[in-house]
């Protein structure tokens, strides 16, 4: 039998606003709400404004089996907001509004006593752009039992700094290639190879577990010691908004539940590709869609198929 994992994600919980209609999104809220279709004990852990988009936005998390006790109500800041703009290949750039409720989360006894209790902790980089939460942040890794770091680098919310920082905290380090390449470059590397700076990373930060996705060329995990990949699923592209965090949720999932990892990147990959030919960060996964991916893959050490070793909800 599975363990039900408990987990907690921080930070931004917010609206991904289109040219003709608005989502709702946030990183942290993505990654959150696929832990919770996959079986986990989510928590979110973040702010909203006294607002419509506010109460929303709590209505969908606990729609999603989310608990929402740690969401801090604010008064004086709205809830968050993004502009989304893609381009003719369904890639996205966002202009994201600041301050915003997110950036002031408060350090609470509450926040404190559930990440203790958790299985892990995923926190982000765009989360720690203002001080309050930033200080925040700090308090909740400090007693986190283990750390998943998503990199998300937006100009210009982002110091090299705070993000070096940040990278030590972490047990598990996921990237894109080019958030890998910018932080290797500002952490002096000489290394010219995907894997060599994979490598140099993991020891730089005493970090047994980096993973880099690359696009629509699939996925490199490097995890004690060794590396695993996936090339991709072809699929046609609609957005790519979110298709990361989704990637990020389902190998949590896998690694920390003890499955092989070569399944874990490729069921992380298919789940990654069906939410990119789907609009908008969240779509619902069926089972028979991951199967349809999934075929033919099998679990390197027994030989045996898993694509229903979680039913998703």
């Amino acid at each position: 039998m599975e363990k039900k994992l408990k987990g907690v994600s921080f930070g931004e919980i917010l609206f991904d606003v289109f040219l003709e209609h608005k989502k709702i999104g946030g990183a942290p809220l993505n990654v959150a709400s696929r832990l919770s279709s996959l079986g986990a004990d989510i928590t979110m852990i973040s702010g909203i404004g006294n607002d419509e988009n506010g109460k929303i936005l709590v209505d969908y998390l606990k729609d999603k089996r989310i608990n929402t006790e740690t969401i801090q109500v604010n008064d004086t800041y709205p809830t968050g907001i993004v502009n989304v703009i893609l381009n003719e290949k369904g890639n996205a750039s966002y202009d994201i509004n600041y301050p915003a409720a997110w950036d002031k989360i408060e350090t609470s006894a509450k926040n404190i006593s559930i990440v203790k209790d958790a299985d892990f902790f995923v926190y982000g980089s765009l989360s720690s752009r203002d001080s309050v939460s930033r200080d925040t942040l700090k308090k909740l890794l400090a007693v986190a039992k283990y750390k998943i770091f998503d990199v998300n680098l937006r100009i210009p919310h982002y110091t090299k700094t705070n993000v070096l920082d940040l990278l030590n905290e972490a047990d598990f380090l996921k990237f894109n290639d080019d958030e890998l390449n910018e932080i290797c470059e500002d952490l002096h590397s000489n290394k010219k190879s995907l894997e060599q700076n994979i490598k140099f990373i993991a020891e730089k930060t005493n970090t047994a577990t980096v993973c880099v996705t690359l696009g629509s060329h699939g996925a490199v995990l490097f995890h004690e010691n060794k590396f695993y990949h996936n090339s991709g699923f072809k699929v046609n592209v609609v957005d790519t908004v979110g298709s990361g965090d989704s990637f990020l949720a389902s190998l949590i999932i896998m690694l920390l539940n003890g499955k092989d990892p070569q399944y874990a990147i490729n069921f992380a990959s298919a789940i990654g590709s069906i939410v990119a030919q789907n609009e908008g960060a969240n779509p619902i996964i069926s089972q028979s869609e991951i199967d349809e991916f999934l075929c033919g893959f099998e679990q390197t050490d027994s030989k045996t198929k898993e694509s229903n070793i979680f039913s998703i909800n």
